[in-house]
Protein backbone atom coordinates (compact mmCIF):
# COMPACT_ATOMS: atom_id res chain seq x y z
CA UNK A 1 0.00 0.00 0.00
CA UNK A 2 2.73 2.42 0.94
CA UNK A 3 4.64 1.66 -2.55
CA UNK A 4 1.45 2.74 -4.67
CA UNK A 5 1.12 5.79 -2.44
CA UNK A 6 4.35 6.80 -3.04
CA UNK A 7 3.90 6.39 -6.62
CA UNK A 8 0.84 8.57 -7.11
CA UNK A 9 2.42 10.97 -4.85
CA UNK A 10 5.33 10.65 -7.71
CA UNK A 11 3.14 11.24 -10.57
CA UNK A 12 1.00 14.18 -8.89
CA UNK A 13 4.36 16.11 -8.14
CA UNK A 14 5.30 15.23 -11.75
CA UNK A 15 2.01 16.76 -13.19
CA UNK A 16 2.16 19.66 -11.31
CA UNK A 17 5.98 20.69 -12.29
CA UNK A 18 5.01 20.23 -16.05
CA UNK A 19 1.80 22.46 -15.28
CA UNK A 20 4.02 24.97 -13.57
CA UNK A 21 6.43 24.77 -16.68
CA UNK A 22 4.07 25.13 -19.44
CA UNK A 23 1.47 27.54 -18.16
CA UNK A 24 3.92 29.82 -16.23
CA UNK A 25 7.51 29.18 -17.40
CA UNK A 26 9.06 32.50 -16.37
CA UNK A 27 8.00 31.34 -12.92
CA UNK A 28 9.28 28.48 -13.30
CA UNK A 29 12.83 29.78 -13.84
CA UNK A 30 12.26 31.68 -11.10
CA UNK A 31 11.72 28.31 -8.42
CA UNK A 32 14.40 26.58 -10.16
CA UNK A 33 16.70 30.00 -9.44
CA UNK A 34 15.52 30.03 -6.00
CA UNK A 35 16.02 25.90 -5.25
CA UNK A 36 19.76 26.25 -6.85
CA UNK A 37 20.20 29.37 -4.78
CA UNK A 38 19.20 27.41 -1.43
CA UNK A 39 21.30 24.59 -2.52
CA UNK A 40 24.39 26.84 -2.89
CA UNK A 41 24.12 28.69 0.44
CA UNK A 42 23.57 25.01 1.57
CA UNK A 43 26.80 23.47 0.85
CA UNK A 44 28.54 27.24 1.36
CA UNK A 45 27.51 26.65 4.90
CA UNK A 46 28.36 23.06 5.21
CA UNK A 47 31.97 24.42 3.85
CA UNK A 48 32.13 27.05 6.04
CA UNK A 49 31.59 24.67 9.34
CA UNK A 50 34.29 21.82 7.51
CA UNK A 51 36.97 24.52 7.61
CA UNK A 52 35.72 26.12 11.38
CA UNK A 53 35.53 22.21 12.82
CA UNK A 54 39.16 21.41 10.39
CA UNK A 55 40.68 24.63 12.28
CA UNK A 56 39.80 23.30 16.23
CA UNK A 57 37.22 24.89 16.83
CA UNK A 58 38.29 28.24 16.46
Amino acid sequence: MAVNAKKIAVYALVVFVLYVIITDPKKAADYVQIGFEGISDAAGAVGDFMTWAANGGK
